[in-house]
């Protein structure tokens, strides 16, 4: 089921393509031009709001336990969205970063040892 999510993969690409030709075709035929300036569309779209009720949370303040609960709840939509990795993936990914965290380690430890010896010879050594 997460295969069909991939990247590229959508099954639903398809239908919202058609979707937009379908759309694009009737703005054609239409007598009328359409306009595509920002000013008539964000006027248009502020009128439109204006009709539509306001909703609870715009209306009044929502409690504590109320906003915790949103919060939960996008959380979860927001989670629902994610492309997680299959097995394989996520240990591909997690050897290369052990790898890379491992090189990185060595060269810090080199030059550390490299430095240190540097300031020995530079300053003398007490020893």
């Amino acid at each position: 089921m997460a295969d069909n999510k991939r990247r590229g993969e959508d099954a639903d690409d398809e239908r919202l393509d058609d979707e937009f030709d379908a759309a694009g075709d009737d703005a054609e035929d239409a007598e009328e031009p359409v306009s595509r300036g920002g000013t008539a569309t964000r006027s248009r779209a502020r009128a439109e709001s204006a009709d539509r009720p306001k909703t609870r949370t715009e209306t009044e303040k929502v409690g504590l336990f109320g906003r915790i609960a949103r919060f939960i709840r996008e959380v979860v939509a927001e989670l629902r969205k994610v492309i997680w990795p299959t097995r394989k993936e996520l240990l591909t990914y997690t050897a290369v970063v052990v790898a890379f965290v491992t090189v990185v380690t060595a060269l810090v430890v080199g030059f550390d040892y490299v430095f240190a010896k540097g300031v020995l010879w530079v300053f003398g050594n007490p020893s």
